[in-house]
């Protein structure tokens, strides 16, 4: 993913510049769920980092495992139709628990998946013109800004809201999606750092 570069301020006449590296292949994949209460009164947000590592099946199922622990209550899990999320390791962990839905959302629709507006949010007015070099400052920086918008509910919400779906479930519903960004990439004068979101809270 190329770095994002964001209007910003500086002294008249002094055009600020960002480094970045370039061919760089090291990234920072994400996973995350936004998860709405029963009486829709609270909105969380659950998020993990895997520095340097794809998204399969396995990483689902742990997120999975984590979400079980701290969303003790039926729920139904809407996200949209990557292949992990298809898995048939993930689908039968989902099928044991009886109190657990699983719903996709359409192909080719990301609109509908509120997890697109977190990593919209994050890379665009988070994290924008950070020219970062190591892969360990890409995902601190990405599990700060993270943990940041966890405690900003109103946010939350208005990331959820900005998606045509309605809430009328009286469920806990999760948002799930999963995201990759890559650290600055060595070269040029213009550039910012690639985002992204995600480490477990």
């Amino acid at each position: 993913m190329m770095p994002l570069v964001r209007r910003t301020w500086a002294p008249r006449g002094q055009t600020p510049l960002l480094r970045h590296r370039t061919n760089s292949y090291r990234k920072v994949s994400a996973i995350a769920a936004l998860a709405v209460s029963p009486g829709r009164n609270r909105v969380q947000l659950f998020f993990r980092l895997h520095p340097q590592a794809n998204i399969n099946a396995h990483a689902v199922r742990a997120f999975l495992k984590h979400l079980g622990r701290h969303i003790q209550c039926p729920m139904v899990l809407i996200w949209d139709r990557f292949l992990p999320h298809r898995a048939r390791l993930v689908q039968n962990y989902i099928s044991k628990r009886k109190a657990w839905r699983s719903e996709f959302l359409p192909a080719y629709a990301p609109e509908l998946n509120p997890t697109e507006n977190v990593w919209c949010y994050l890379k665009t007015n988070s994290m924008p013109n950070e020219a970062l070099y190591e892969l360990d400052d890409l995902t601190q920086s990405a599990r700060r800004h993270g943990r940041s918008l966890q405690r900003r509910e109103s946010m939350l919400r208005s990331l959820l809201k900005h998606t045509p779906l309605f809430l009328r479930l009286k469920l806990d519903i999760l948002y799930a999606g999963v995201n990759n960004c890559r650290p600055s990439r060595p070269g040029g004068p213009r550039g910012a750092r690639p985002r992204t979101l995600s480490d477990w809270h």
